[in-house]
């Protein structure tokens, strides 16, 4: 009997996975129902493509600016790889300025609207107005850009202080990259 409940269970497990996921061949898009307001894409836009980034950040310590004696981790930029949805890679993000470039040479690049709290140890979520892309392709048209489902990136949890001023530290990062456009 044990054996027989346990082989439902992964089956019902399994039914319940394939109706998360849509009928056969048809994937649910994106939805923007459960993040916080500043970083939802106002009504009249779709998405277009959905990536995961995976990559780095990179930060370094230096002089707070207008506060003496004080020292940071200071964003200096980003570099990851862009991926569908099975995997494949479309594309990459890096900056400065923060570009998202497909593999046929379209790019965008961005401006930050909004950001909301990503999690302990997480960048935020972020919500970023693109400016229009540069030559035809995959980014043509691109008008949001939404960093969310954010896992690490954070600056690092090591002293800034004079002594290592200028020294770099990578921290690893992944993200869902969601682009949208006006419908």
């Amino acid at each position: 009997m044990k054996q027989v409940t346990k082989v439902l269970g992964v089956v019902s497990v399994a039914i319940l996975a394939g109706c998360a996921g849509g009928s056969a061949g048809v994937r649910t898009m994106f939805s923007q129902a459960t993040l916080p307001e500043a970083v939802k894409v106002p009504m009249g836009h779709s998405v277009v493509m959905e990536t995961v980034g995976i990559g780095s950040i990179n930060y370094e310590c230096r002089a707070k600016k207008d506060t003496a004696g004080q020292f940071e981790w200071a964003f200096v930029g980003p570099s990851a790889t862009l991926a569908d949805r099975s995997g494949k890679t479309v594309g990459r993000y890096y900056g400065p300025p923060a570009s998202w470039e497909a593999n046929d040479g379209s790019k965008v690049t961005g401006t930050q609207l909004a950001v909301a709290p990503g999690g302990d140890g997480n960048i935020p979520l972020q919500l970023v107005k693109a400016n229009p892309a540069v030559s035809m392709g995959a980014m043509q048209g691109v008008s949001f850009i939404q960093r969310v489902a954010t896992r690490g990136g954070v600056a690092p949890a090591m002293a800034c202080a004079t002594g290592n001023t200028g020294q770099k530290q990578t921290v690893q990062y992944q993200a869902d990259y969601i682009f949208w456009r006006a419908v």
